[in-house]
């Protein structure tokens, strides 16, 4: 039978806590995203700092678990049928996490493929596009000379933008008055677009209402204050 301290991640991040889910991340929209979701769920973790500027993501022991050197990744190590459970990919473990808590997921099942596929609108739109536009915004692409890359991206981002606040009008949260890992997964993008990434104004976030008021509802959540500062920065 396989335990926790088969994993070679676990020579690099020790488990002071072996029975706990062990979660590796940093405080990105990715990485909060599931930080979040044990926070909201109360699910037991023990987190541990994924440090880029150390290259540790590019580690043999990050690689172990996740090949794709992208953070966040957890073993659960009560996972199904008693046995550890490695997983990356921030939408595949909301997505397990809700199913082992029973929580921020709707019990209907087609409210629960609802719910999924705008997880996915996140996943393959608004994580994507929001991300190009902090590149040509804020870092590297920003000394570009053709801005036509940094417009095409504010453009399509100002798109997803009004996709969302469509959806939100008349709705407290995107599943309507159910909270869910739909809103943690997208909500925490939304934040980095207009704090991080500086890009509020050229997205005309004004217009946004709908997701401007879920935004605030959001950042009010105790879990979702404890989630975003989860691991810690050294």
């Amino acid at each position: 039978m396989t335990i926790l301290s088969d994993f070679p991640i676990t020579k690099k991040w020790p488990a002071q806590h072996p029975e706990r889910i062990q979660l590796y991340s940093l405080p990105t929209p990715n990485g909060v995203k599931v930080s979040i979701t044990l926070e909201e769920t109360g699910l037991p973790y023990e987190p541990h700092l994924v440090r880029f500027d150390a290259n540790d993501q590019m580690s043999d022991e990050f690689l172990s678990l996740n090949p794709n050197n992208k953070i966040p990744a957890i073993i659960d190590p009560d996972g199904p049928n008693g046995e550890p459970l490695p997983l990356f990919e921030s939408g595949a473990i909301l997505i397990y996490l809700a199913a082992k808590s029973g929580q921020l997921m709707p019990a209907d099942i087609a409210k629960r493929y609802e719910t999924l596929q705008w997880l996915m609108f996140q996943m393959g739109g608004i994580g994507p596009m929001f991300g190009q536009v902090g590149f040509f915004n804020k870092f590297a692409g920003k000394e570009f000379e053709d801005k036509r890359p940094r417009a095409r991206y504010v453009a399509e981002s100002k798109r997803l933008l009004g996709v969302l606040d469509k959806r939100l009008d008349g709705r407290d949260w995107i599943m309507g008055d159910e909270y869910s890992i739909a809103d943690i997964a997208t909500f925490p993008w939304v934040r980095n677009l207009i704090g991080v990434y500086e890009a509020r104004e050229i997205v005309d976030f004004h217009e946004f209402r709908n997701v401007e008021r879920a935004l605030d509802a959001f950042l009010a959540r105790p879990a979702v204050q404890r989630g975003l500062d989860i691991p810690k920065r050294g």
